[in-house]
Order: C-alpha cells, then sequence, then structure tokens
C-alpha cells in the first residue's frame, strides 16, 4: 500500500468513526473505544500534515 492510499484509508476511517460516535451514547465503552480510536487516527493524520479543521466534526 502506498503512502498516498494509508493516508486516504487513514482519512476515510477517521471521517466512518466520527459518524458512529455522533450515533453512540458519550458515557457508553463503545463510545470510549471509538474515541480511543478517533485520538490514534487525529494523531496519525496531524503527523502526517493532514490540516483537519475541515475534518474533524468532533473536536475532542
Amino acid at each position: 500500500m502506498t503512502e498516498k492510499e494509508m493516508l486516504q484509508k487513514n482519512i476515510e476511517d477517521f471521517s466512518r468513526v466520527q459518524d458512529w460516535m455522533q450515533l453512540a451514547e458519550k458515557d457508553s465503552d463503545v463510545y470510549k473505544a471509538m474515541r480511543r480510536r478517533y485520538i490514534e487516527l487525529k494523531v496519525i493524520l496531524t503527523a502526517s500534515g493532514i490540516n483537519l479543521s475541515e475534518l474533524d466534526i468532533i473536536k475532542e
């Protein structure tokens, strides 16, 4: 997988996780698990130089 493909996959995963987070109760174990993945993806994308200002709808 090329770097571009990996970035695209991570951006798509970041968007998908945020959609799911909006559907879950904030105090649920499911939300907490998704939040961990959200933070991981946010770190990966930020370190890759991706500007998340338009993509990050959760903003945690």
